[in-house]
């Protein structure tokens, strides 16, 4: 089948010939067609394959979400070389021990630390006497790779499991796209959700718009001003979107939001049923999987309605949720998930560097959850985040939810630190709007929802987001830091 589907950069091209004038993406008040994607990223290809970058070779793209970010990705494409973008914000440590996993052909936008590598400018196009005109075809071997610390918290690549030769009209199609869709992508495109977005959106021939860094009012003026249709969020930028629009919604028009996905974390429930009253249940949707894509569920929110909580049913490939021993649990019983490929389907992904849980072919992302008589999925929480307090389970997305309730409330994480006499207590983050809330009402606020072992012990109160644009927390990072300052 991926034979008869041509690859990225060619694909690209049809477009281009098809529509030169369509818009192809915007970001940061600045618009490019079609045309000008394709021929300024077949000039950029040429540049770096005169730095060296040939078919089959990795290079990191550390630039932010920009256009330069989607032409230096396009060119790498169009060389049968694999993007890997990182984030341009990573600490040296980090980013060093990303490199160390495979040989890089080019670094975009960042030097490499260790001062091995070739690097470019996020901005470097080249000589301007290259040419523009079409390159013969080429297919990359691996069409992305991401990195992920993952369920083992430390790093490893993802690679696709297949090539260029994307079937992008089937996956849009399954996700709710339009080929006249415009999406507006307001998380990282070094994130799987960003990058897959933004590829599917590129493909099908969407007007791609980007934002930079996330701002809420910025955010809201361009779903009204682009008439955005389509977008993939995470629940982090849906639960700090609410108090903006809440506050003057009369300045914003949402009415052409037809598809809105969160996924990649939890999503508090009354911040789900917010959007839900906001857009209406068949236009909000959740997804399910890990960045490897062994397989995913699905749930609109009109199912979500009368499965309050869940996830989902498996839509592709399969799940089960296992005990300790490694039995399969009955329905309502919790267990570790596990996830694999259907049978006789080409494997999803291939890592580099540590790997996940494993059995007998399974995979576990270190999600807890379990499934219900009809087949919905409900998840728990991670199984590293999971703490106990005086012999009982503890999961942090419980309280966290409960937390989210309250309107003053923007973003928290809850972790586990050590007690002498119950071993663990709950200890919350808690970023405000600057409502003045303190920490008895926070404390007061969960107990008249969870039971008394499960309200924080403490409340910290800080002045920034919690979580990512990704929607992801260093939650063990935020641990060690707490218990640290703790002992001190």
């Amino acid at each position: 089948m991926s034979d008869a589907i041509p690859p990225i950069g060619t694909r690209l091209s049809q477009l281009a010939a098809e529509a030169p004038n369509r818009p192809a993406v915007s970001a940061d008040g600045r618009s490019i067609t079609r045309a000008e994607l394709d021929s300024a990223s077949n000039r950029l290809a040429r540049a770096y394959a005169e730095l060296g970058v040939k078919q089959g070779d990795y290079v990191t793209i550390a630039v932010p979400n920009s256009i330069e970010w989607v032409l230096a990705t396009v060119a790498v494409w169009k060389l049968g070389a694999i993007p890997q973008p990182l984030s341009p914000r990573l600490p040296d440590a980090e980013f060093e021990g990303l490199l160390d996993l495979v040989p890089r052909a080019l670094l975009v936008g960042r030097a490499d630390p260790r001062g091995v590598l070739p690097s470019v400018d996020a901005d470097f196009t080249g000589s301007p006497d290259l040419s523009d005109g079409p390159l013969p075809e080429a297919v990359s071997p691996v069409w992305k790779s991401l990195a992920s610390g993952g369920s083992t918290g430390r790093p490893k690549l993802i690679e696709a499991g297949g090539d260029s030769r994307v079937p992008a009209d089937l996956l849009a199609a399954s996700m709710g796209n339009e080929p006249t869709d415009t999406q507006l992508l307001p998380v990282p495109l070094s994130h799987n959700t960003g990058f897959t977005s933004a590829a599917l959106a590129l493909l099908t021939g969407q007007h791609l718009v980007l934002m930079r860094r996330f701002d809420p009012a910025h955010f809201l003026r361009l779903v009204s001003d682009y008439r955005v249709n389509y977008l993939a969020t995470v629940p982090t930028i849906l639960q700090r979107l609410l108090p903006v629009y809440h506050a003057n919604p009369d300045a914003y028009d949402l009415s052409s939001l037809r598809r809105l996905w969160h996924l990649a974390a939890p999503c508090p429930p009354n911040i789900k049923e917010a959007w839900i009253e906001l857009l209406g249940p068949d236009a909000v949707w959740e997804l399910y999987g890990g960045t490897e894509l062994q397989a995913l569920t699905f749930i609109s929110g009109s199912e979500w309605l009368t499965h309050r909580g869940s996830v989902g049913r498996v839509v592709a490939g399969e799940m089960k949720v296992l005990d300790d021993d490694g039995n399969e649990c009955p329905p309502g019983v919790l267990g570790e998930i596990y996830l694999r490929p259907a049978v006789g389907s080409a494997p999803t992904y291939r890592y580099i560097g540590s790997t996940a849980k494993s059995r007998d072919g399974w995979d576990s992302l270190g999600d807890l959850g379990w499934f219900d008589d009809e087949g919905y999925l409900y998840l728990a929480d991670r199984r590293v985040d999971m703490f106990t307090v005086g012999g009982r389970n503890v999961y942090p997305a419980e309280i966290e939810n409960a937390l989210a309730e309250h309107p003053a409330v923007l973003s928290c994480l809850v972790v586990g630190v050590p007690h002498e006499d119950l071993g663990q207590v709950p200890y919350a983050l808690v970023h405000t709007d600057g409502a003045g809330l303190s920490a008895d009402e926070v404390a007061s606020f969960v107990a008249q929802r969870l039971s008394d072992y499960k309200v924080p012990r403490t409340v910290e109160f800080v002045d920034t987001p919690l979580r990512d644009d990704a929607g992801k927390a260093r939650r063990s990072a935020v641990r060690a830091e707490v218990i640290a300052r703790l002992q001190a």
